[in-house]
């Protein structure tokens, strides 16, 4: 199969790219040449902004796709440019977006109210009213976030009947490349014997998922033909709670500590978060099991440990005062 890929270069995508090169499909990658990564022998690159698309017209139908992946879809306008560079070429579209299209997300956000979502969502529940979830984030109208919105994404990507296209809402990913469990992982290397976790945190529910699994996941849709038109969430079976994640991620640190669950009204201000941790993330991942045969090829207990064992040979920058350890002790203190 002929796949012509968008983005691919960072995090999620070289294992995408590995695994469709290694099941012997064609592939053509669309990147910018601005992310060191690898790609396997025999694929094929064009270097160039994606806002290009309508000049590569002429390389895409000598390339024929049968099939293009967008790993970097994020505005309206990212949609309106690929249908229109691939509508008549491709028999079809693979779109990777979020789970933040969720009326959940927005209600954890502030940006919605009502009731909060306490049960698992699946891909027809509700999606949020209030666009741009991050435009309050950008510092200036060409600031990524300024124009960011999966909803719109998904809208136009999916309207267009002559180019079939799946959508796939990623959940939370972690794994080599990403620094989710930093802030637990540094306490546990400091040599913190408790971690402290507001009751409401403690329980949260996050939908997460293993980069290589999650990569296996696009690549099922990629090559499944009876993914087409489609809406799919992707993740781990079972949201795992906030305080179990630490609890994992103590385990394949060899961690002795403990996590201490403390009323909400206790926590330290440095640990506090500006969201309602009463609406559960917790994507039902029923369907793209059912009707792709999708499991996980790494297990939990594996992707924790890879996880953490790339994180301690990979910390990032940090802002200290996220560890103020004095306040977590003056609450323990208290106990």
């Amino acid at each position: 199969m002929r796949i012509f890929v968008i983005g691919g270069t960072r995090f999620i995508g070289p294992h995408v790219i590995r695994k469709l090169a290694v099941e012997g499909h064609e592939l053509m990658l669309l990147h910018r040449g601005q992310t060191a990564s690898e790609v396997p022998a025999g694929v094929k690159e064009i270097l160039s902004d994606r806002h290009q698309l309508p000049q590569l017209r002429s390389q895409i139908e000598e390339f024929a796709p049968e099939v293009v992946l967008d790993m970097i879809c994020h505005t309206e306008r990212d949609a309106t440019e690929l249908v229109a560079a691939f509508k008549g070429i491709a028999k079809r579209s693979v779109v990777v977006t979020s789970m933040d299209v969720y009326r959940a997300y927005g209600l954890l956000i502030g940006i919605e109210s009502g009731e909060p979502v306490t049960s698992p969502f699946n891909e027809d529940s509700r999606l949020r009213t209030t666009l741009y979830p991050y435009r309050v984030l950008a510092k200036a109208p060409d600031d990524p976030s300024h124009d960011y919105e999966k909803i719109l994404v998904e809208r136009v990507a999916g309207s267009e009947p002559d180019l079939p296209t799946t959508i796939l809402r990623l959940p939370a990913v972690y794994g080599p490349g990403d620094h989710r469990c930093f802030d637990y992982l540094k306490r546990m290397m400091d040599g913190r014997s408790v971690i402290l976790l507001g009751k409401t945190v403690a329980a949260w529910l996050w939908t997460r998922g293993y980069v290589e699994n999650v990569a296996d996941a696009i690549g099922l849709a990629v090559s499944d033909e009876a993914a087409a038109g489609r809406v799919y969430n992707v993740g781990e079976p079972d949201a795992q709670s906030e305080a179990g994640w630490v609890r994992a991620i103590g385990e394949a640190a060899s961690w002795n500590g403990r996590v201490e669950i403390i009323p909400d009204d206790t926590v330290p201000d440095h640990l506090r978060l500006p969201y309602d941790f009463r609406n559960q993330l917790w994507g039902d991942t029923t369907r793209i099991r059912k009707e792709l045969g999708y499991t996980e090829g790494v297990p939990p207990t594996e992707a924790i440990k890879r996880t953490v064992e790339w994180e301690r040979d990979h910390p990032p920058e940090f802002d200290p005062s996220r560890f103020d350890y004095a306040a977590e002790d003056e609450v323990l203190k208290g106990d």
